[in-house]
């Protein structure tokens, strides 16, 4: 039996038809090698059977990737990374306004702004070039779990309270451009739909094409301090506590590192890593 004829079970729980060429294009997106590649492919593929859970093959390919260099691991972990963010969503909060703060934008995280009826809770508020966006962070920490319209038509009235009051008042000079939705997970038609004609700046994992979540984070190098390989889970816990929410904000202060008594080969092997991230 050929490869992409096995059915393979999706974190929703939905079977689809393995394909070898997505593998090929994530592993690609690690920066391992034409070689390396093939043969994980190889062991992969000859590993396989009907309804084995896509889980269980990303593990399979990140254990061998690991093994390899963990750099390869690292980027090849990247959603998986963002979901380790969780679970109360705040530490993704903290993670969209350093993307933005890194593109040039002045953030304020958890910030209160008056409506025309209540006070809102502004997720993240960006300003930039003389506008404003306010900006509402969707964390979903299951995967599987897409963001369903609901999400942009609660968040569309939100701001347009906000957008109400905020136009009454003659010392808000500076104008509010855009309300902004933000998810960790993919939109549904639906909701891509109504935040396009409601004129919600969206943006997923996929989402805008070709400049989404996933194509920011390769760009710029703005990997999450979860995406490491070789930092333990109390680790990265310890360093999001602290707000340390950027692997480039750790190069920045690896002092961090010996308040967690990191030292020696480890230390070196774990700022080595997070400088061929960030492509420093």
């Amino acid at each position: 039996m050929v490869s992409q004829e096995f059915q393979v079970v999706k974190s929703s729980g939905e079977r689809t038809r393995f394909s070898l060429t997505k593998l090929r294009k994530s592993l690609v997106r690690s920066g391992a090698d034409e070689a390396l590649v093939s043969r994980i492919l190889d062991q992969v593929r000859d590993e396989l059977y009907q309804g084995i859970s896509t889980k269980e093959i990303y593990n399979r390919a990140f254990t061998l990737l690991k093994k390899k260099k963990s750099v390869f691991a690292s980027k090849y972990k990247l959603k998986k990374a963002i979901y380790e963010l969780g679970p109360t969503g705040f530490p993704f909060e903290k993670f969209v306004a350093a993307l933005l703060e890194y593109s040039g934008y002045n953030t304020e995280v958890g910030k209160i702004l008056q409506g025309k009826c209540v006070p809102h809770e502004v997720d993240v508020f960006a300003r930039k070039n003389g506008s404003i966006s306010v900006i509402e962070c969707k964390f979903h920490g299951d995967e599987g779990r897409n963001c369903n319209v609901k999400v942009p038509l609660y968040i569309h009235s939100r701001y347009e309270d906000i957008l109400a009051h905020w136009t009454t008042k003659k010392s808000n000079k500076i104008p509010l451009e855009k309300g902004w939705v933000v998810t960790n997970t993919r939109f549904t038609k639906d909701a891509v739909k109504y935040g396009q004609c409601a004129g919600l700046y969206l943006l997923s994992w996929d989402f805008p094409k070709e400049d989404g979540l996933k194509a920011r984070i390769d760009r710029l190098g703005l990997y999450p301090i979860t995406v490491s390989a070789l930092l333990s889970s109390r680790e990265k816990q310890f360093l999001l506590s602290r707000d340390i929410v950027l692997c480039r904000q750790l190069l920045n202060d690896h002092f961090f590192l010996d308040h967690l008594e990191i030292g020696g080969k480890r230390k070196e092997k774990i700022l080595k890593e997070l400088q061929t991230l960030c492509n420093c």
